[in-house]
């Protein structure tokens, strides 16, 4: 093995003598021993840095300039500080910052606090570790300039992130993304970053009782309440907040997954806490076949998603994961059923089910589509509902502008209830959906990678060698997202319409993954012909997945 350049060896002393934290400098300083032998892991701690861009900051906790560590937080707390001073924001109003329960959440939301003091700002810290939610309701109850969230949502627990808002609620999109990246890339030594030691001040539980009491709100006056449900927070932040939402609400109490109620950064029971993945769900699931509730809930780590399963006897087990395109059609319906504000518009993003759309005119609403994330999806204008087929759902734009799994969660039951009340469920509704509209049947092919390149590679295949056709139906047209498509920003991503199908392939903005999303649409005839038509549409879709599959080398 060679030994570490000397540009490499300069490189991390320099980052180790202004590591504030003693836990990542041990770390560090051992890298350095061991790289007298072999180089390698060093260098990829200073192969580039953490990337700063719509999705804030996300990655593996650890040393150096490619983790996630409090050097790292304090250069781009510094970089939001300046932004918002060079933009003439930072005199009119407070930064608002929130966190969850990972592993230095609390200490980068803190470090977060004593940057802002230190650059003259206002910083107003959530009193806890909280839903995301609760933070972008913060930012607009409190008239903030903006919000920071320390989290990463549904990611592995040895990652953490860092998500920024600006005053109006939403997460950033360009060109704030880039003109912070930009500020944050011109900090100079660490030392030269003013920081007022305990600074920010810690808000009382006042704006999580506003929250809830607008959470409450989503909900129709005398409406049922009568559902009853298990819940899982995944180890994350959700449990309580969830129980006082329904309990101001007047639901039965959620019966809570014991093991996994409780925050734990670990997550100890489930290999990833993301609910759409598999395993995540099975002890829930087996709550649910104890106690024989109408619906189940789950939250991600941060609640900011959704997850639901409904008694089902087809189904193994007796019970059936929700897709979130079904549950985002379900809650479409409820909300259309209870009479959109006028000009309201449904807005959902490229990659989801096309049912929204069908529903939207129907009912003689707007209709938006955006691109993949609620950074967009908040921006749609006139936006009265908004969802996202991972799991998000906006259904009080006006309270919230992003996903908030608890108002989900509360308007998902009512739904449940007064469906109860009239002999019916879930699942009749979406029979009935389906009937008026066509089966729309979704289906999502994702490949996580270690490697990032192969992600490259398959999106290079694609392109250089557009498929023809996919599952036997011809492809009759090829969109490449890049160079922006139907008035959207340029995205990384391809578009293939097909005769009675679609699919998007993109890489994943958070994760390392690859993810193609198939959409198959089958027209019913009437009640008698759902059988036919769903297994018609899940023909398509095997058929397509697999020829995509080969087509993107996968």
């Amino acid at each position: 093995m060679s030994a570490p350049s000397d540009d490499l060896n300069r490189r991390a002393a320099a980052w180790l003598a202004e590591d504030p934290d003693p836990e990542t400098r041990a770390e560090l300083a051992a890298l350095i021993k061991a790289a007298e032998s072999d180089p390698a892991p060093l260098a990829e701690r200073f192969a580039g840095t953490l990337t700063f861009g719509t999705a804030g900051l996300r990655g593996e906790l650890g040393a150096g300039p490619t983790r996630m560590n409090r050097a790292v937080v304090i250069r781009a707390a510094a970089g939001l500080a300046a932004y918002l001073r060079d933009t003439g924001q930072a005199g009119a109003g407070p930064v608002v910052i929130g966190y969850d329960a990972r592993h230095n959440s609390e200490r980068f939301a803190r470090d977060t606090a004593e940057v802002m003091a230190g650059a003259g700002l206002t910083a107003l810290l959530l009193p806890r570790p909280l839903p995301t939610p609760v933070l972008a309701f913060a930012i607009r109850h409190l008239g903030a300039v903006a919000g920071v969230e320390v989290t990463a949502s549904h990611n592995p627990p040895r990652d953490n992130g860092y998500k920024v808002y600006l005053g109006d609620g939403s997460q950033i999109v360009e060109p704030a993304d880039r003109e912070i990246a930009a500020r944050i890339a011109a900090i100079g030594a660490l030392d030269s970053v003013p920081r007022t030691e305990g600074g920010g001040t810690v808000l009382d539980e006042a704006v999580v009782e506003a929250y809830l009491d607008r959470a409450a709100g989503v909900l129709a006056p005398g409406s049922a309440r009568t559902a009853t449900t298990v819940h899982t927070a995944l180890h994350g932040v959700g449990a309580a907040p969830l129980a006082a939402a329904f309990a101001r609400a007047g639901f039965p109490a959620p019966v809570p997954v014991a093991e996994q109620a409780e925050p734990d950064p670990d997550f100890p029971t489930v290999a990833f806490p993301n609910p759409e993945e598999p395993g995540a769900m099975d002890l829930a699931l087996a709550t649910a076949r104890r106690v024989s509730p109408d619906l189940v809930l789950a939250n991600d780590p941060d609640a900011d998603r959704l997850a639901a399963a409904v008694p089902d006897e087809a189904a193994e087990g007796g019970w059936r994961m929700l897709r979130g395109d079904e549950t985002g059609a379900l809650l479409a319906a409820h909300l259309v059923r209870r009479g959109l504000p006028r000009g309201g518009v449904l807005a959902t993003s490229i990659v989801s089910s096309s049912l929204l759309s069908r529903i939207a005119e129907a009912a003689g609403a707007g209709y938006a589509e955006t691109l993949t994330g609620f950074k967009w999806i908040s921006r749609a204008e006139g936006l009265a509902y908004g969802y996202e087929e991972a799991l998000g759902y906006c259904v009080d734009p006006e309270g919230v502008r992003d996903k908030d799994g608890i108002t989900a969660a509360l308007l998902l039951t009512e739904l449940a209830s007064e469906l109860k009340e009239e002999g019916r469920t879930l699942l009749d509704l979406l029979d009935e959906l389906a009937v008026r509209h066509g089966v729309h049947a979704t289906s999502q092919l994702s490949v996580r990678v270690e490697d990032l390149s192969l992600i490259a590679d398959a999106m290079e295949r694609l392109r250089s060698a557009p498929p023809e056709r996919l599952g036997g139906l011809p492809v009759v047209r090829t969109e490449d997202l890049s160079a922006g498509a139907g008035g959207l920003p340029p995205t990384d991503g391809l578009r293939y319409t097909l005769d009675g199908a679609r699919v998007v392939v993109r890489p994943s903005g958070t994760e390392p993954k690859l993810k193609c999303y198939l959409e198959a649409v089958v027209p019913v005839g009437g009640p008698e012909g759902l059988p036919e038509a769903r297994a018609a549409a899940a023909r398509t879709l095997a058929a397509v997945e697999t020829d995509l599959a080969e087509a993107a080398g996968l």
